[in-house]
């Protein structure tokens, strides 16, 4: 059987959410972000338990066919954005509509109806915060992460970055480091 998560974003989360299910007497086969392959039929002695346990740790069962498509739209974001930097250069839509096997187009309108944001905005964000994390690490120059992102220039990397935090990545960087 298949459930679906809400939230599941790292691996630190397949691990926990892995322990939760254990716990409940679950056996999980298969865990990747968002979805989990149980060897039981049915979760419905242990679901109130299980979604309690969840929402603890800030995630979420989800039951509707929208939800867990939503959720997919946004676990292949956060693939995408942790692949090699050549990865980045993939038509987002087609990419999403082969992977879900939707038409791009219903995938784009429940998207933006569930988050009153377009996918390509989640993106955006998505890449603004990978950038963000680079930043804080200190590893990489302000170009090493632009080219790495995909961007076309660090000016447009810049310019995004305002847009979406309403610092310079100058500033932010400099934020973080007074606080560290």
């Amino acid at each position: 059987m298949k459930i679906y998560i809400k939230n599941m974003v790292c691996y630190r989360c397949k691990l926990m959410v892995k322990s939760e299910l254990e716990k409940v007497g679950l056996h999980p086969v298969f865990i990747e972000m968002g979805e989990i392959t149980i060897k039981e039929d049915s979760i419905d002695k242990v679901k109130a338990e299980l979604i309690k346990n969840l929402e603890s740790m800030g995630l979420e069962l989800m039951d509707d066919k929208r939800s867990q498509t939503i959720e997919k739209i946004k676990t292949l974001i956060l693939e995408v954005l942790n692949q090699p930097e050549a990865f980045l250069k993939i038509n987002l839509s087609n990419y999403l509509s082969e992977n879900l096997n939707q038409n791009s187009h219903y995938l784009s309108n429940l998207f933006t109806e569930a988050n009153e944001m377009t996918i390509e905005h989640y993106f955006i964000a998505q890449k603004i915060e990978r950038a963000k994390e680079l930043l804080i690490y200190n590893e990489h120059s302000l170009s090493e992460i632009a080219y790495q992102l995909n961007y076309s220039s660090v000016a447009h990397l810049s310019k995004q970055f305002k847009k979406v935090t309403g610092l310079t990545a100058t500033s932010f960087k400099k934020i973080k480091r007074s606080k560290a």
